[in-house]
C-alpha cells in the first residue's frame, strides 16, 4: 500500500457521497491518503467543504465560484462571501475558479468577470489559485498572463505545448485518472515533459475515476492508479512519484 496520497483535487461535500462519506472519510488516512484539497464550487459548496475541513485534520479547502455557476442566477455580494470565507484557517486556496465555454448557453462575459474577480481576491489575500479551464484555453491564458497568479491547471487535458506555457506562467499542472485513460495522448506527452516540481495528482471525485474502475465513483484512494501511470511514464518508481507529487502540493498550498 502506498503511503503519502496528496489527492490536490476533491469534492467530498458532493452528493455522490452522502450514503457513507463518514465512513469514507475516516477510513482514507488508513489507507495511505495524507492530504485531501477540497475544491469548493460556490458559496455554499464552500461552506460544505470548510464543515468536512474543520471535522477531519488531513483535509484541506478552497474557496471560489465555478464557471459553470457564473451566470446571471449569481446573487448579490457573492464575491464579498468568497473573500469572507477565503480568510478561514483551513482555506488555502481560491477556486475552483475558470472558464468553461463547453455546454451550449454559457456566459463568457459573466464567466470572464467572475474569473477576474476571483484573481483579484487571490492576488489581496495572496493565495494560490485552482483553476478549471474546459474549451476555453485561449481566452483563460489571455487573463492568466495578465494577472499572474501562484496555482494549478486542474484537471489538465491539453497539449504539451500549451502545457509548456502554463509552467512558464509559474503554475502547476494536475493530473486526473483521465492519464490511464487509452486515448490520453496529450496527457501521457504532457506528463513527460514537466519539470518534476510543477506536477500534482489529483482525483476529481466523485468524477474521473482511473482504469481499472472507469466509470465508477472515484475517491482519493484510486490516485494511486494514476500515480503508477505517472511513475511509468517518468521512469521512477510509485513510491517516489507519489512523495513528489506530495510536496509539490504541500509547497503550493503551503501546509
Amino acid at each position: 500500500m502506498y503511503q503519502g496520497i496528496f489527492d490536490t483535487h476533491a469534492h467530498y461535500a458532493d452528493d455522490a457521497f452522502a450514503p457513507d462519506r463518514e465512513e469514507l472519510l475516516a477510513r482514507l488516512p488508513q489507507e495511505g491518503v495524507r492530504y485531501v484539497m477540497l475544491a469548493g464550487c460556490s458559496v455554499e459548496d464552500t461552506k460544505a467543504c470548510i464543515a468536512l475541513s474543520e471535522r477531519w485534520p488531513y483535509i484541506w479547502c478552497s474557496a471560489g465560484v465555478h464557471p459553470e455557476y457564473a451566470d446571471a442566477s449569481l446573487p448579490e455580494g457573492w464575491d464579498e462571501e468568497i473573500r469572507t470565507l477565503a480568510r478561514h484557517e483551513r482555506i488555502r486556496a481560491i477556486g475552483e475558479i475558470g472558464l468553461d465555454y463547453h455546454y451550449e448557453g454559457y456566459d463568457k462575459e459573466k464567466q470572464r468577470e467572475v474569473f477576474c474577480r476571483q484573481l483579484m481576491i487571490a492576488r489581496e489575500l495572496d493565495l494560490p489559485v485552482i483553476l478549471h479551464v474546459r474549451d476555453a484555453i485561449a481566452d483563460a491564458l489571455e487573463i492568466l498572463r495578465e494577472y499572474r497568479p501562484r496555482g494549478v491547471m486542474h484537471c489538465y487535458s491539453g497539449s504539451a505545448e500549451t502545457a509548456r506555457e502554463v509552467v512558464s506562467l509559474g503554475l502547476y499542472v494536475g493530473f486526473t485518472g483521465v492519464l490511464t485513460f487509452k486515448n490520453a495522448r496529450k496527457a501521457v506527452e504532457t506528463m513527460a515533459m514537466l519539470p518534476p516540481d510543477r506536477i500534482l495528482l489529483e482525483t476529481d471525485c466523485p468524477y474521473m475515476a482511473p482504469v481499472p474502475h472507469r466509470g465508477k465513483r472515484c475517491d482519493s484512494r484510486m490516485i494511486a492508479y494514476t500515480a503508477e501511470k505517472g511513475a511509468q511514464i517518468r521512469g521512477m518508481g510509485t513510491q517516489e512519484f507519489i512523495d513528489l507529487c506530495c510536496e509539490n502540493g504541500k509547497r503550493l498550498f503551503g501546509l
